[in-house]
């Protein structure tokens, strides 16, 4: 299994790879609230937010096709919520209300795409410890993260033995199949896991993520720190006007 489907780009060398995470994450929940509090009708406000996302992909050299590829996996799921909205709400107002849930959905998912792809997972989260965020959450997106991928390996493999073992038969047969491979599978995660805490705790594991760089702001973030901050807030400013 594929081990960078979110930090596949990460690696790319461009200005906002180079980027402080602590910078990238700022402006990333800034954007987010700037859009969430953006009036629905206020269509110029969401073009040029809209605008700004397709600036950063520009200059993160991240391919668009990956982009819009990621956006197409979330956005159907923004789809199925939404599409409710115009009938629970009659007239004009469930049809602004559609359009506003799916423009900011929209904006968000290529926010947050655009965070995770210029960015290692690990400096990400190394990013949001520094920015004091809960520590309990990093290590648990730290550890899924981490984890996951093993998890979907050992169950592919299980899989494959039971194709390779396995001449058809009836349903509930095959129910009671799929049944105890994800049972073992819970078991062998909890062992792992087990395992894997005993290790960390051997070692003097304290809840601090080490990396092999410290961060550090340099003039860059600085400047794009002014950039972003003048050219959104000129944008609301515009729009309340």
């Amino acid at each position: 299994m594929k081990h960078d489907f979110l930090d596949k780009y990460s690696k790319l060398g461009s200005v906002i790879h180079e980027l402080d995470p602590r910078t990238k994450i700022i402006t990333f929940l800034l954007f987010i609230i700037f859009v969430i509090t953006t009036a629905p009708h206020d269509y110029l406000s969401f073009a040029a937010y809209a605008a700004i996302i397709f600036i950063v992909v520009l200059l993160s050299r991240v391919p668009l096709s990956y982009v819009f590829k990621r956006v197409l996996v979330i956005i159907p799921f923004v789809l199925l919520v939404a599409l409710f909205l115009p009938f629970a709400n009659k007239g004009p107002e469930g049809w602004t209300i559609f359009w506003n849930v799916i423009i900011k959905s929209f904006l968000a998912v290529l926010a947050t795409i655009m965070l995770s792809s210029t960015t290692r997972f690990h400096i990400l989260l190394k990013g949001f410890e520094l920015l004091k965020f809960p520590k309990i959450m990093i290590m648990m997106l730290a550890f899924m993260y981490r984890y996951i991928f093993i998890l979907a390996d050992e169950a592919h493999r299980m899989e494959r033995a039971r194709e390779s073992r396995y001449f058809g038969g009836e349903y509930f047969r095959q129910v009671k199949v799929i049944s105890n491979i994800i049972g073992l599978l819970f078991i062998r995660a909890f062992e792992r896991g087990e395992r894997v805490y005993q290790s960390m705790a051997a070692r003097g594991f304290n809840g601090e993520i080490i990396t092999m760089n410290d961060l550090c702001y340099t003039k860059t973030d600085f400047v794009f720190y002014t950039v972003f901050l003048c050219v959104i807030i000129f944008i609301k400013c515009w729009s309340l006007i």
